[in-house]
């Protein structure tokens, strides 16, 4: 199945976020007095457009629009989440092959930051952020409408000149990534291929059954799904290192060396010498005053354990 374009979701898909956006609408929780107590009745905001979803559930419109504005503002200024691990090596495999776009809830300096600090910023073509546009079936559908959001980038700031603007691209060649039902919903509204990745804000089995064609239990099987020759398939991006360096190859062992080494070891313990006298008057029967024997210092259990640590390599005048 031919693919043009890749849309990912940000929060809970490409980045560590349920923590992060929590905390952060906590404050809009305090500063409006939402009856909001749990991350739980959070998270449920996303089964649908979490935006509509937050209009739904405060109610007046006035108010409603500035919960979400609150909200916005903390996320431009204190969200800086992680990328999952692995995530970044799954961007560079799929740049190049495929226009790469985000399309999210967040606010556009908190995805500028958050793609700047992981090094994949210039991997995506177009970014579509929720002080954009809120509704991401829209956000969908001008891409469906536009040939020019196919062109793709190879994680540098030029865009790949391709010489001409193909066709329109079929619903069948998008995919969107997505940690959601609400997402999931909103992609087969618009006719779109869903893959769901099961580390983010929803189930697997809750995104399969919102629609999801499959759901990644790893990032890498987003690459063997999407991808099926493989991360370094030609005429990806550049970043990706493909040639892994193989280590030098270990020294090959002197085994008779090592075995002399330890014949000298076990004959330097059975050196003994008759142990020290016992202190006087004293009429104990214990290892300090029997008349058992105790190994003696020798000079070649030293030599011989340094021969082993050096891999058993000994000059020929020591053999």
């Amino acid at each position: 199945m031919v693919t043009r374009t890749v849309i990912f979701d940000m929060d809970g898909t490409l980045v560590q976020s349920r923590g992060a956006a929590w905390e952060v609408f906590q404050d809009t929780i305090r500063k409006f007095d939402l009856p909001i107590s749990r991350p739980e009745q959070f998270f449920d905001l996303f089964r649908a457009n979490f935006y509509s979803a937050l209009r739904d559930f405060v109610g007046e419109p006035t108010r409603a629009n500035a919960v979400s504005e609150h909200f916005l503002t903390g996320l431009r200024e204190r969200y800086t989440p992680e990328l999952i691990p692995g995530m970044t090596d799954v961007v560079h495999a799929l740049a190049g092959h495929y226009s790469l776009a985000v399309i999210s809830s967040n606010a556009m300096g908190a995805i500028r930051r958050t793609l700047d600090h992981a090094g994949v910023a210039t991997c995506f073509a177009h970014v579509f952020s929720g002080d954009v546009e809120n509704d991401k079936a829209a956000s969908i559908r001008r891409i469906l409408a536009d040939p020019s959001y196919s062109t793709i980038r190879r994680c540098a700031p030029d865009y790949v000149e391709a010489g001409h603007v193909g066709p329109r691209p079929a619903a069948s060649e998008i995919v969107l990534v997505t940690d959601t039902i609400g997402d999931v919903r909103e992609g087969i509204s618009c006719g779109i291929r869903v893959v769901g990745v099961a580390w983010g804000m929803h189930t697997a089995d809750e995104l399969r059954a919102a629609g999801a064609e499959f759901v990644a239990l790893w990032p890498q099987e987003l690459v063997a799904v999407l991808l099926p020759d493989g991360s370094c398939t030609p005429g990806g991006c550049q970043c990706l290192t493909c040639e892994i360096p193989v280590p030098p190859s270990v020294v090959a062992r002197d085994v008779p060396a090592q075995t002399a080494a330890a014949s000298r070891v076990r004959r330097a313990r059975r050196v003994t010498v008759p142990a020290p006298a016992a202190a006087p008057g004293c009429s104990c029967d214990g290892p300090s005053c029997s008349s058992a024997s105790v190994r003696r210092d020798d000079p070649y259990l030293s030599y011989a354990l340094s021969i082993i640590a050096a891999g058993g390599k000994v000059n020929d005048r020591d053999r």
